[in-house]
């Protein structure tokens, strides 16, 4: 697919989102204080009318739209829509900020390498189906493991199996339950590593080569 053309000299960011939109609102935050190089956020899209994301994106004066699942009868037309808004928003760089709904191979393959999610676990630790929200770390607190963080990857046709951008390392305390674990592993390791890979990207400064990502110093 050739480069997308628009105008304007930064890069524009898309960002997916279905809920409260905290890793949203970690990207404006370092989008306020000059944080994701020469990237934009120039919309939100939610699965959900009712997002709280969609208020978050408007307080900080963020086009919005709402592309609902139901109002489409399979994943197929509803990744076309999907794709056809991309197109219409001069899409360079599409993040997933906790959007929980499926889109198929199409959109993979259309931005190959220009897709990015969050997800709340040391992949390939805790990850696949059925592995999101609290589930990832009722997993990790019932494995017992000692260490668990967040990555932040590429995404590709398989399921958290993209190559991986950028991880970060959070313990595990004795009394965590797995809401107190979520909520730490969202301050010390996503809201950080999410802004920064984003930066990253539209620095120019990702590579990747089978499956490996490599960042220019």
């Amino acid at each position: 697919m050739p480069e997308t053309m628009h105008p304007d000299a930064f890069k524009h960011i898309i960002v997916l989102v279905s809920g409260g939109g905290t890793n949203l609102q970690a990207l404006i935050d370092a989008q306020n204080r000059g944080e994701l190089g020469n990237g934009r956020i120039t919309c939100v899209i939610s699965s959900k009318p009712d997002a709280y994301a969609l208020v978050r994106a408007k307080n900080n004066n963020i086009p919005t739209r709402v592309i609902q699942r139901k109002a489409f009868p399979d994943t197929a037309a509803y990744s076309a829509a999907m794709l056809e808004a991309f197109y219409e928003e001069y899409a360079d760089l599409i993040v997933q900020a906790g959007f929980m709904t499926i889109l198929d191979e199409t959109i993979c393959r259309a931005y190959p390498n220009k897709m990015m999610n969050v997800h709340p676990a040391l992949i390939p630790s805790f990850c696949g189906k059925g592995y999101y929200g609290l589930h990832v770390h009722e997993a990790a607190l019932k494995k017992g493991v000692k260490v668990t963080g967040a990555t932040v990857h590429f995404v590709t046709e398989v399921c958290d199996g993209g190559p991986i951008i950028l991880q970060k390392a959070v313990e595990i305390r004795q009394d965590d339950t797995p809401e107190t674990l979520q909520r730490r592993v969202m301050e010390e390791a996503e809201w950080k590593i999410l802004p920064q890979a984003v930066r990253l990207y539209c620095e120019g400064r990702l590579t990747v080569r089978d499956n490996k990502v490599y960042i220019k110093e």
